[in-house]
């Protein structure tokens, strides 16, 4: 049963196997600061002790990002074995990102500002890429930029799919 509890009531969970760090901790923290409402439709999963079994990072992110209530829905009845089961399967990602969709069809600098690691054009050095141009491809910097951006996603799409298909052998 879904309800609204003060965050105090909540126990983080000793043996979560997942962590987050640094600055993606920051840009979860970030997130539920932006969007607090999401927390609703997605809450917290504990036990009848309210022991986080599901949400561990994003309880800790709602404390550092000041929340005083949180969202949870209690897992009642559930055996140890079955407790253990969720917390990795809640944590598992099954499915795979279509980066020519995402590419084409999604803001990145959006798509990064939610928490997905995506290429940002400020990640490159453009000083080394025109490092071998001739001076008349220099004068010509934002068309071969253009090119350059074009390279990376068309291959780091090709790279990532390709990974993919050998990470099921």
């Amino acid at each position: 049963m879904k309800q609204l509890i003060k965050i105090n009531k909540i126990k983080s969970n000793p043996n979560n196997p997942r962590i987050i760090k640094d600055f993606k901790f920051k840009k979860l923290v970030n997130s539920i600061k932006k969007f607090p409402q999401m927390l609703e439709k997605r809450p917290i999963i504990v036990d009848e002790n309210y022991m986080v079994l599901g949400g561990n990072m994003r309880t800790k992110a709602c404390k550092e990002a000041g929340l005083k209530e949180v969202w949870i829905d209690i897992a009642k009845g559930w055996t140890k074995e079955q407790k253990k089961e969720f917390i990795i399967k809640d944590n598992v990602g099954f499915g795979e990102w279509d980066w020519d969709v995402l590419a084409n069809s999604w803001d990145a600098e959006k798509l990064n500002d939610w928490g997905l690691d995506v290429w940002q054009p400020e990640d490159i050095n453009l000083d080394e890429f025109f490092e071998d141009a001739t001076e008349a491809e220099k004068t010509n910097q934002l068309e071969w930029y253009n090119k350059f951006v074009d390279y990376i996603k068309h291959n780091y799409i090709n790279i990532y799919n390709e990974a993919c298909k050998h990470a099921d052998e």
